[in-house]
């Protein structure tokens, strides 16, 4: 069985920080693809930022210059370094991750969700 477990979330004033983290646990072989998606009230899920196992990175253009995605291969860890948070990145962030378990092809993987609030 494979999970994602996310942990980091919480409130924060405007301006302020706050650090993601998800970790891939189970019979993993592989993880490729990582990444990082939100979804406000009343709004579609949107990506936030992805990571692949190479490193290439990609932003929504929301967050450019503001968040920063990392990860840990030897962990199975991928991090959002969420900085001057505004109200408008209040939402459930989710972790995905595309993995390979033993004897599984590859399927892809969310997390339970984590809120973020931003406010004063």
């Amino acid at each position: 069985q494979v999970q994602l477990v996310e942990s980091g979330g919480g409130l924060v004033q405007p301006g302020g920080s706050l650090r993601l983290s998800c970790a891939a646990s189970g019979r993993i072989r592989s993880v490729n693809a990582m990444g990082w998606y939100r979804q406000a009230p009343g709004k579609q899920r949107e990506l936030v930022a992805g990571i692949s196992s190479g490193g290439n990175i990609n932003y929504a253009d929301s967050v450019k210059g503001r968040f920063t995605i990392s990860r840990d291969n030897a962990k199975s860890t991928v991090y959002l370094q969420m900085n001057s948070l505004k109200p408008e990145d209040t939402a459930v962030y989710y972790c995905n991750a595309d993995i390979v378990g033993w004897f599984v092809n590859e399927n892809n993987y969310w997390g339970q969700g984590t809120q973020v609030t931003v406010s004063s």
